[in-house]
Order: structure tokens, then C-alpha cells, then sequence
């Protein structure tokens, strides 16, 4: 079977600007000259956040606009990016990186308090509940949901960008297991 899709009679497919992890022929180019203009610029290899979205944004020639969701900072046609960096030793190497997503506080979302006694497992519950609505939010807007990621060494002399799907998670519950995302 593979990775193949399914050709849809009632369905008008979206296609995304480029496929994933295929960035445009002058990204390579426009990324090292934003990546020496900021280190010229700063003195000092502080990139993160807000800056990368932007840099992100300039390199693909999309629409960067900073959002409260936090998934759709970086716009181009139907595909929203939201853009996290990530520091390591040796980013050409590194086999896993570890994404954290804020804003999905069961606190703000569900006006819940701080209990160390509540149950882990419904805290949970509520936290991805509160990413799949999120998700689900931008998807409403725009067809194609991404996270570019940045991992980069601690100087900037080495860096890999890297792109994935935002998807739904679904919880599964074992007895004595704890709680496995799946995706």
C-alpha cells in the first residue's frame, strides 16, 4: 500500500506550497544571508522565537503574522506554520528533539487550579484536549498545519531545518501503563 493517496470523486485536494521537507531552491540561500545579517547585527548567536518566524517567513516569501494560537505564525497560501528552535551540541547528529507547545493550560482554558492531587492522567486529558481544539481552530482556516523546526548548535555555525504535520492526538488508556499518545 504505501503512502499512497486516494483519488476522490466529490473532494478538491489542497495541495501545500511545496511538499514537506522540500523547501524552495533558494531557501539554503536566503537563510544564510538572514543567519549573517542577524550575527552581524546581534554581535551574538541569539536566535529564537518571534525572529525565526520571521527569518522562516522571508525564506519561503510568506506572510509573517505573529499569532495568540500559536500554530499559524507564518502564512503562505492555504499552509499555516508555527516555528520552534531548538539548541544542540551537533544538529547535523541529532536524532530526537523534544517540541514543547504551550498555551494548552488547563487553568486558563478550563478555569481548573493547581492540585498536586488531581489525577495525571485527567490533566492529561485536558491538555490535549486543549491542543486538538487549538489544532483544530487553525485547521478551519487553513488546510495545511506545520511546525518548522530550527535545531541549531549553541555559535549558529550549524544548523537543520526540519518540517512536520500538526495532527489531532488521540489518547490511549491501558490499566497500570499510564497515558500513550498516538499520532
Amino acid at each position: 500500500m504505501g503512502n499512497r493517496t486516494p483519488k476522490l470523486r466529490t473532494v478538491n485536494k489542497s495541495e501545500p506550497p511545496f511538499p514537506l521537507n522540500k523547501f524552495p531552491k533558494d531557501f539554503p540561500f536566503i537563510l544564510g544571508k538572514e543567519l549573517v545579517y542577524l550575527l552581524a547585527s546581534k554581535g551574538k548567536p541569539d536566535l529564537e522565537g518571534t525572529e525565526w518566524e520571521n527569518i522562516f517567513a522571508t525564506c519561503i516569501g510568506a506572510l509573517w503574522k505573529p499569532s495568540n494560537v500559536g500554530l499559524d505564525d507564518v502564512i503562505l497560501g492555504n499552509t499555516a506554520w508555527g516555528a520552534k528552535t531548538v539548541k544542540s551540541s551537533n544538529p547535523a547528529n541529532q536524532k530526537k528533539v523534544r517540541l514543547i507547545s504551550g498555551r494548552n493550560s488547563p487553568i486558563y482554558s478550563y478555569g481548573e487550579r493547581v492540585d498536586n492531587e488531581v489525577d495525571p492522567i485527567s490533566t492529561g486529558r485536558s491538555v490535549l484536549e486543549i491542543w486538538n481544539e487549538r489544532v483544530s481552530a487553525i485547521r478551519e482556516k487553513y488546510k495545511n498545519l506545520r511546525t518548522i523546526v530550527l535545531v541549531k548548535s549553541h555559535d549558529l555555525t550549524e544548523i537543520v531545518v526540519l518540517s512536520s504535520i500538526q495532527f489531532v492526538m488521540t489518547t490511549n488508556y491501558s490499566h497500570g501503563s499510564g497515558m500513550k499518545i498516538i499520532i
